[in-house]
């Protein structure tokens, strides 16, 4: 239906040229930084759970809800050496 309405609808006035289609690239970026993020998130509980650390629920909340690839990033890299969920946060 958008490709149609894109496609034969012409957009005429200031607002609908400023509005139409706003938001789709920005969705489409802030998908991409979630599906990071939570991939990351993954990745870090399966490190720790191969090396059989217990991974507390308050941590596992902390890595789950957490959207800043760059720290999730640091906690994998700690993940691999460390011997506790603290050790990774430290």
């Amino acid at each position: 239906m958008e490709e149609v309405v894109s496609e034969t609808w012409p957009v005429y006035s200031p607002f609908a040229r400023e509005h139409f289609g706003r938001g789709k690239a920005e969705g489409k970026a802030e998908g991409k930084a979630e599906g990071k993020a939570e991939g990351e998130a993954d990745a870090l509980l399966t490190i720790l759970e191969a090396r059989g650390i217990e991974v507390p629920q308050t941590a596992r909340a902390r890595i789950t809800t957490c959207t800043d690839v760059e720290e999730l990033r640091t906690w994998l890299k700690r993940a691999a050496v460390a011997r506790s969920t603290d050790e990774v946060f430290d």
